[in-house]
C-alpha cells in the first residue's frame, strides 16, 4: 500500500473531508468501536479493532496497518463520522477495493457515497489504479445502494466470503473501472 500512498492523502469535497486520524479522534473512534449496530455488517479482522486502547490503534495505524491498507477519517466539518478504507491493493491488476463505515447518526445522510465518490476521484485521475471493488454483506442493503448510486455495477451477488465469523456470509460484489470515468 506504500506504494500506492508515498504519503497520507487529504481529500476535501463539499462537505466532507478524509484526512489521517490523530489522537484528537480517539473518543470518537472508541464511540464508534463499541458500537454493535455499526459492526453488524463488517468482518471481525478490522484494524481499528486490532487493540482494545484505541489510543494504541490510532498510535499504529501508519506504520503497521499502511502494509495491508490505508485507514481514513471521515469527518463533516471538525465531526469525526467514521472510516473509509483503500485496502486489497493488486499493483499488477492495478486495483483496490474500498470500504466506509459510519457512526450511526451519520447513516442515511449521503456521507458513505460522497465519501465513496471522493476516494473514487481520487484513486481514478490521481493513481494508476483502473478498478474499484467493494464487497457488502447481502442483508446490507444500503450499503449497496450507496455503491449503486455511485455507478457500481454489481458483478456477483450472494457469494460467499470468510468475513471472520463463525461461518461464511453471503455478500455481493461490486466493481467500478476507469473506462470512461469522468471526475466530478
Amino acid at each position: 500500500m506504500k506504494k500506492l500512498f508515498p504519503e497520507i492523502p487529504v481529500l476535501r469535497g463539499e462537505r466532507l473531508t478524509l484526512r489521517g486520524l490523530t489522537s484528537a479522534d480517539a473518543d470518537t473512534l472508541r464511540e464508534m468501536t463499541q458500537s454493535e449496530e455499526v459492526y453488524r455488517y463488517l468482518p471481525t479482522f478490522l484494524f481499528e479493532k486490532k487493540y482494545d486502547d484505541v489510543g494504541l490503534v490510532i498510535e499504529r495505524l501508519y506504520d503497521e496497518c499502511l502494509e495491508e491498507s490505508l485507514i481514513l477519517g471521515v469527518f463533516c466539518g471538525d465531526d469525526f463520522c467514521g472510516l473509509a478504507e483503500v485496502y486489497a491493493y493488486r499493483p499488477v491488476l492495478k486495483k483496490v477495493s474500498f470500504g466506509v463505515r459510519l457512526i450511526k447518526k451519520y447513516w442515511g445522510q449521503g456521507v458513505a457515497a460522497e465519501a465513496l465518490k471522493m476516494a473514487e476521484d481520487y484513486l481514478l485521475t490521481e493513481t494508476d489504479i483502473k478498478m474499484i471493488a467493494a464487497s457488502t454483506m447481502t442483508a446490507n442493503k444500503s450499503a449497496g445502494k450507496a455503491l449503486k448510486k455511485q455507478g457500481f455495477k454489481r458483478v456477483a451477488h450472494g457469494v460467499y466470503e470468510n468475513w471472520g465469523f463463525d461461518k461464511p456470509v453471503a455478500a455481493d460484489v461490486w466493481v467500478k473501472t476507469s473506462f470512461g470515468y469522468r471526475k466530478g
